[in-house]
């Protein structure tokens, strides 16, 4: 086995079995912080010393969250809620969730209802992110989560704490800027099922931890000859195309996916936090500057033009969308970004994701079709 499988292997371990993850950071007697999508503040969780941790929900069928949300909510809350009411969460110190749609503030009155043994810090981040009235909101919510995380761990935290917190996130974010463009010119060594293990991992370790394991991938695939593509390549864009049966269908059609528009992927690491002074007006100002999110206010839909420079500048071939299904901002968005795709003549495709989907066979005539197109 060569050191890149070595290091892949380590990861895909970890982003298939959080729990496990988990267990070691309690075993450890670390203080965990749920971070549900999108857009947590960790820099302030590990600041205080405690470990934020991401909940994107689970393929597994729901029971008890029906009784709180209406089938319209979008399965990657409704089965983090049910994992929630299930207790399987209730050794975390606290749960952080952002109110960026309106299903999250459902999800936010929901868990205080229903998982009481979880506490509750809301993160409510401005819709005018870019107006100083947005900026100044935001950095007073953020000095109000700094307040509630002191108390849940019993520490002051300091500037410098953030600062330095800040500084680690930075890095991971270069290095993986760095992996993701060195795995978008290696479809051959990186399938789209191990770049989404790599950018999945990076929600269950220590961000120093990662960093170290993807700067060393990043550089062995830098070192790595070029070799052609013979299948279609895409860019794929929406809020998270973790869905294993659909992986299974990339991968099975050999569809190089060598760019992406992920709210869970490259979108998490496209911006660093600026160093200021008070690093708080940083944290803020990096939201304030995020494109291409559909959850993230943008009137102008520079999410299109966006991925028209990726598909060009990557050399794709086509774009697929991967829409988590009851996604309101995904579903806002798509027909004026399929139409900004049609002028400039690139081809796109819609899929409609679910956790709950009990399989993708509908999912996988489409996407052959496409790769026929495209080739």
């Amino acid at each position: 086995m060569n050191s890149i499988e070595m290091i892949l292997d380590e990861l895909r371990f970890i982003s298939a079995h959080p729990k496990q993850q988990l267990e070691q950071y309690l075993a450890a007697g670390k203080k965990v912080v749920g971070c549900l999508p999108y857009y947590c503040p960790e820099e302030l969780v590990a600041a205080a010393g405690m470990v934020p941790f991401g909940l994107w929900g689970a393929e597994i069928q729901v029971s008890e969250a029906k009784r709180y949300f209406p089938p319209f909510i979008c399965s990657l809350l409704q089965t983090t809620l049910e994992l929630g009411l299930k207790g399987e969460f209730d050794r975390l110190t606290a749960v952080m969730i952002p109110l960026l749609c309106d299903s999250l503030k459902g999800m936010e009155a929901n868990w205080r209802y229903g998982v009481k043994n979880v506490p509750v810090i809301t993160v409510a981040q401005a819709q005018n992110r870019k107006m100083q009235a947005g900026l100044t909101f935001t950095i007073s919510q953020y000095r109000k989560i700094k307040k509630q995380l002191e108390e849940l761990s019993r520490r002051p935290i300091t500037d410098q704490a953030i600062a330095e917190a800040v500084k680690s996130y930075n890095e991971q974010r270069r290095v993986m800027r760095k992996f993701l463009a060195a795995a978008g010119k290696h479809p051959e060594l990186i399938s789209f099922s191990d770049r989404n293990a790599v950018v999945k991992s990076s929600y269950f370790m220590d961000a120093a931890a990662h960093t170290v394991k993807v700067r060393e991938l990043a550089e062995l695939l830098e070192q790595a000859a070029e070799s052609s593509w013979q299948g279609p390549k895409v860019v794929v864009s929406g809020i998270t195309a973790d869905y294993r049966g659909l992986i299974k269908i990339f991968n099975d059609c050999k569809l190089a996916v060598v760019d992406d528009q992920l709210t869970q992927g490259s979108l998490r690491f496209r911006l660093d936090v600026p160093l200021t002074a008070d690093p708080l007006v940083g944290m803020a100002e990096q939201i304030g500057k995020i494109e291409g999110c559909p959850v993230l206010f943008d009137p102008g839909k520079q999410r299109g033009h966006m991925l028209i420079h990726l598909v060009k500048q990557s050399g794709a071939q086509g774009v697929i969308f991967v829409q988590t299904k009851f996604c309101d901002p995904e579903e806002f968005d798509y027909v004026p970004l399929k139409s900004m795709l049609e002028k400039e003549g690139i081809p796109s495709l819609l899929i409609e994701a679910d956790k709950q989907a009990a399989n993708y066979e509908q999912a996988r005539t489409a996407v052959e079709t496409f790769c026929e197109i495209l080739s």
